[in-house]
């Protein structure tokens, strides 16, 4: 009887041991495959910001850098309506590129969404612009999708967009 407690306390022991070692196996092969062992944020920014410096330069882009989140933009038209808060919904027309110019979305007809759904290089650059207004925002891959890869866009990528600000609600 004590031979056979043993064993049964050995299989259980055995038992949760092998699931600790197949959930850290599966744990460390997500965080590999997330892309975000080694990941090097600041050295990715110094790249994208870099990139974005030389592209405006070679474009004729006279861009400007905001001072708290560091993105770049450049003011097509102020516009004169209403302002845009973190709450607001807006509608836009917009086209998104790649720096080296692949279109990967646009609009021809205002698309709507709230503010606090887009990508945060929006929520902080529309805010720049009224009702009217359009603006062209040059986005470290920070303040877009990251290391991430998502649909057409590449991770790591600099994203360049026109965007027109159609309405503010």
């Amino acid at each position: 009887m004590i031979f056979k407690d043993y064993i049964c306390r050995t299989m259980k022991k055995t038992k949760y041991l092998l699931l600790f070692i197949c959930l850290a196996i599966g744990l460390a092969a997500c965080k590999k495959n997330l892309g975000i062992e080694n990941f090097d944020v600041e050295g990715q920014f110094k790249k994208d910001t870099t990139a974005i410096r030389a592209f405006a330069l070679a474009n004729n882009i006279p861009i400007q850098k905001d001072p708290k989140y560091n993105i770049f933009y450049q003011i097509l038209a102020q516009g004169s309506g209403a302002e845009v808060n973190g709450l607001s919904t807006i509608s836009v027309i917009y086209s998104g590129r790649l720096l080296d110019g692949t279109i990967f979305d646009s609009t021809t007809a205002p698309a709507t969404f709230p503010l606090s759904n887009v990508i945060t290089g929006w929520q902080a650059g529309i805010p720049l612009i009224r009702k009217g207004g359009k603006i062209r925002l040059l986005l470290p891959s920070f303040y877009g999708y990251g290391n991430q890869a998502y649909s057409k866009i590449p991770a790591n990528s600099v994203l360049d967009f026109t965007v027109e600000l159609s309405d503010v609600k």
